[in-house]
This record gives C-alpha cells, sequence and structure tokens, in this order.
C-alpha cells in the first residue's frame, strides 16, 4: 500500500557555494546517483526557492530546497504498541521491535509517531528508541510538558534502565562504562556514531543479570543519553549485542556491515523509566513487559 509522499526541505549552506543543484542533491542524499536524481529534476520533482528545478542551477546559501518524494511502499513493520500511562498532559506506550520511532530510513507511516498520533495527534515523543529496540516511549501532550522533560531528560531525575542480550560470557558482574561517544567515519556509510576518544563523555552501568556458555544478560541504566548508547558501550568492553549488523567488540563500526545500520537482529529492551511527573510532581514508575528471549532463562 502506498503512502502518501513526503517533502524533503533542506535550507542550503554556505559551503556548497558553486555547486550546481544537481551535484549538491547527489551529496545530500548519497542514496541516489547523479542520473538518478536527474529523473527525478526531469519529472519537476524538486523545487528551489518555489520554482521547479533543472539541476543546472548554481545553489546559494540561504535558498530552500524541496524534494516531493512520490509516494512509495514502505518496508513492512509492526503496527501496535500497549499504553502504559495517560493522562491529560503524557502519553507512555510500549512499543515493539522492528516499529520505527520517527519517519525515516523509507518509513513514514509505519511508525510509531503516526499510529499514536492517529488517536492522540497532539502527542510528540520526548525521545526515542531504535527501530529494533523495545519498550518504554514516552510522549508529550503539551508544549509545556515537552520543554520540562527534555531539560531534565538527561539528569538523574530521569532514570532508564534496559535489558540487553550480549555476547560472550561476561567476566566482572557489573561494569561502569564510560566510553566516549562520537562520529566517526565509515567507508560505506560515511559516518555514524560510535566509540571515540573525541566523543561527548558517556556513562553507563552495566549489570549481569544471567550468563549462559555463549552470552550475557546485562541491565543497563543509563546516565547518558547519546546515539546508540548501550550497543556502543557494551560492545567496547568486548560484549556487543547478540545479532548486531553495525557494531564490533571495540565499540567500533563493523567494516563491512551485513546489512542496513538500521537494521535488528538484537535485543534491547527500554524496560524501566522512572520520573517526576513534570506537572504534578508525582513520582512515575513505568515498566514495559519483556520480550520473548530477555527472560532470566536466556
Amino acid at each position: 500500500m502506498l503512502n502518501r509522499g513526503y517533502a524533503y526541505t533542506t535550507l542550503i549552506g554556505s559551503k556548497e557555494l558553486g555547486l550546481t543543484l544537481l551535484s549538491y542533491l547527489a551529496r545530500l542524499y548519497p542514496h541516489s546517483s547523479a542520473h538518478v536524481w536527474q529523473r527525478s529534476l526531469d519529472k519537476g520533482e524538486v523545487t528551489l526557492d518555489g520554482l521547479v528545478a533543472t539541476g543546472s542551477e548554481s545553489v546559494r546559501s540561504g535558498q530552500t530546497l524541496v524534494w516531493n518524494r512520490p509516494p512509495w511502499i514502505e518496508p513492512d513493520a509492526p503496527r501496535h504498541f500497549e499504553v502504559l500511562l495517560e493522562d491529560a498532559y503524557l502519553l507512555a506506550v510500549s512499543k515493539p521491535g522492528g516499529l520505527p520511532t520517527l519517519p525515516g530510513g523509507g518509513f513514514m507511516e509505519n511508525t510509531l509517531l503516526r499510529l499514536v498520533q492517529t488517536d492522540h495527534p497532539e502527542a510528540n515523543p520526548v525521545h526515542r528508541l531504535g527501530r529494533a529496540t523495545s519498550g518504554i516511549v514516552l510522549f508529550a501532550k503539551t508544549a509545556e510538558t515537552a520543554a520540562i522533560l527534555g531539560a531534565n531528560w538527561n539528569t538523574a531525575g530521569v532514570q532508564k534502565i534496559y535489558r540487553a542480550l550480549a555476547q560472550g560470557v561476561a567476566r566482572e558482574d557489573v561494569y561502569e562504562i564510560v566510553t566516549p561517544i562520537g562520529l566517526v567515519p565509515h567507508p560505506l556509510i560515511g559516518s555514524v556514531w560510535a566509540a571515540s576518544p573525541d566523543g561527548k563523555a558517556s556513562r553507563s552501568l552495566a549489570k549481569v543479570i544471567a550468563r549462559t556458555t555463549s552470552s550475557t544478560l546485562f541491565e543497563v541504566a543509563l546516565g547518558s543519553g547519546r546515539p546508540h548508547q548501550i550497543r556502543i558501550h557494551l560492545a567496547s568492553i568486548g560484549q556487543p549485542l547478540v545479532g548486531d549488523p553495525l557494531y564490533g567488540f571495540t565499540g567500533q563500526p563493523l567494516e563491512e556491515l551485513p546489512g542496513l545500520p538500521g537494521d535488528g537482529g538484537y535485543l534491547l529492551h527500554a524496560q524501566f523509566l522512572r520520573f517526576r511527573h513534570p506537572v504534578t510532581g508525582e513520582p512515575i514508575d513505568l515498566e514495559a513487559e519483556l520480550p520473548a528471549g530477555l527472560s532470566v532463562e536466556v
């Protein structure tokens, strides 16, 4: 089933001076070649400052570029979620693995945001989980609530605890991981978040829940909120998630990727979320039921 299409809007910066629009498009959206982009231009899908573009234009700083992507068939994704909490200000849900939180990567309608906003058009997520990650996602129903939660999200006032199934048998029972996280270059996908000495300070506390002969089940409390933090941190101590298609044993991305960076195959679950209600001050303690494979009997 086709979706409604989407208008991707970009404000051109000063670094692009001298490029033709065709060259700029091929750089901005490297998933398609210049030849493919010329076909889109010929179909009238691209405008520059409101005028249909040909691709030969020289771009200037401050111009508005719009690619009106035609409707497309999205990849399949689960289309269900469980409501954990709802009042006039908040909505907390538990999403399944495989459902993206936000549009992107070919997903537009098959996303948690679109599904939630069908019945709650005022709700917007305070944070996001990766597509393969399951568990708690918190939505704010007012701008004021969103601002308060956003300001406190990566502080000690908000406790976020995950479960993760990692490769290998952990030697220690507890790991305090402070590996910095930043963008690093990658030969296939340009750049990706990973362990980096030049990255931002990050902290995770990983406790062993159970061990098998080949894997370890961890409970991980986040002390910061970096992209892919748990995947990177566990990989940086030599225990990447079972089935992770992106990170190897050092917290660096694999040079040869078995699939797309957003692909699943691993088990990571946002199990607990604890915070004070931004309006009433009431303590909120949320728990999302564990999916198969993340119980103690691994």
